[in-house]
């Protein structure tokens, strides 16, 4: 959608709007070049509410957790779901850094709550970068209080900035929710682009609202709205030891989210999570292709994202799709592979709108058809099992490339 777009969602007007992680009202940030990265981009960000507000999170299930994951999900824990700030930087990820970067992700955590003037424990701490480099923390330290000096609405695009690590472009997506009871806002940010197979979320993502709700149903609301969301994409099935996202709600707006208004709000939170994770996955490293994989008539939902899931992360899938192959087989066998509920003589498979397979039997003469849609940068896969059920699910992908293998080849050196 473009910044002045609007939509209809089961009866719920939803318009796109300007302003990113700070559309929403009661939340400022600033972003600021502390020298983490060896460029001289942006690359620490403070994203903070005008009091302490309504928090929630969701983590990587990567057993390799990174410093400021564990800091984050205590802090989560002490206050109950509270939090006032996000302090964030690009550059180095804390990870693997023993008791040192635990030391130090405590004291993005205490240095940020000084500065904006709350407790340690209301503030969120989130990293992104190179494992097993320690934080340069005296660089750190006086990012964090150039950026709370700095705080202000309508910096939303320079926070997207500044949490970029391989990112070919920044993500941003902010939305107004008009309702029975009146209007509220949901913005948001997330980076990504490689080690992107989320158990959880993304790499990293930060959604803001002025919605009136509690911690508890928050959490609810972003687990449900990740789950089809950040939690439907993949670049190359790697689970980041960093992985985190964020949900802060101010209640500036007045719009209380109660059984009733929550479709509102778990609305809002899946226009702007779902924008953002495409964007990961269309900027995945060396990508040249969104992939939409949708399975169908699968014996439940799970089953069909586990199928899915199993196309997307095949190496052989997504290189077919770089070189414009229509190869059914490699999608086929990779769905017989998936554990899912699965019988190759009731299942059809399409490209585009092309018919390639069905019921056991191909439509090689499709072929040349097929392969004009995958020649594009908007590819659609869809594979029906035949179970006669109505599990579905839709996981997006990109095409693998050797600009990919170049990037990580390189990423350390």
């Amino acid at each position: 959608m473009s910044a002045t777009s609007s939509t209809t969602v089961n009866g719920l007007s939803i318009t796109s709007v300007d302003g990113g992680v700070t559309a929403a009202a009661g939340f400022r940030s600033a972003a600021v070049h502390a020298g983490i990265k060896k460029s001289t981009a942006l690359d620490l960000a403070i994203i903070a509410a005008d009091r302490a507000v309504a928090a929630a999170g969701i983590f990587t299930t990567n057993l390799a957790q990174a410093a400021p994951v564990v800091v984050s999900r205590q802090h989560l824990e002490r206050t109950a779901g509270r939090a006032t700030a996000i302090v964030v930087n690009a550059g180095c990820a804390n990870a693997c850094t023993g008791a040192t970067g635990m030391a130090d992700a405590i004291e993005m955590s205490t240095r940020t709550a000084a500065a904006v003037g709350c407790a340690a424990e209301e503030v969120l701490v989130a990293s992104t970068g190179v494992i097993g480099v320690a934080l340069p923390m005296p660089r750190v330290v006086a990012g964090i209080a150039s950026a709370a000096s700095a705080l202000t609405r309508g910096k939303g695009s320079e926070t997207a900035h500044a949490i970029m690590t391989t990112d070919p472009f920044p993500k941003e997506r902010a939305v107004r929710v008009d309702t029975s009871r009146g209007a509220f806002t949901v913005g948001g940010t997330a980076k990504g682009s490689g080690m992107i197979e989320p158990n959880m979320a993304t790499m990293l993502g930060f959604l803001t609202t002025d919605a009136r709700v509690s911690p508890a149903l928050l959490q609810r609301a972003l687990i449900a709205s990740a789950r089809d969301t950040f939690n439907a994409i993949t670049v190359d099935g790697e689970c980041s030891t960093n992985d985190c996202l964020f949900a802060l709600a101010s209640g500036e707006s007045g719009i209380e989210i109660d059984d009733d208004t929550y479709p509102a709000l778990l609305a809002g939170m899946l226009d702007v999570s779902r924008e953002l994770a495409i964007g990961i996955v269309r900027g995945g490293e060396g990508a040249t292709k969104l992939i939409a994989i949708t399975v169908r008539g699968a014996v439940d939902d799970a089953d069909a994202r586990r199928v899915a899931r199993t196309i997307a992360n095949s190496p052989l899938v997504k290189t077919a799709v770089h070189g414009a192959d229509p190869n059914w087989g490699r999608i086929v066998a990779a769905a017989g592979r998936s554990g899912g509920r699965f019988d190759v003589g009731r299942t059809s498979v399409r490209v585009g709108d092309v018919l390639l397979f069905e019921n056991g039997l191909p439509h090689d003469d499709a072929a040349p058809q097929a392969g004009r849609h995958l020649q594009g940068t908007d590819i659609r896969i869809e594979l029906d099992l035949g179970t006669g059920s109505s599990g579905t699910a839709t996981i997006w992908t990109c095409d693998l490339t050797a600009e990919y293998v170049r990037i990580n080849g390189e990423y350390r050196t």
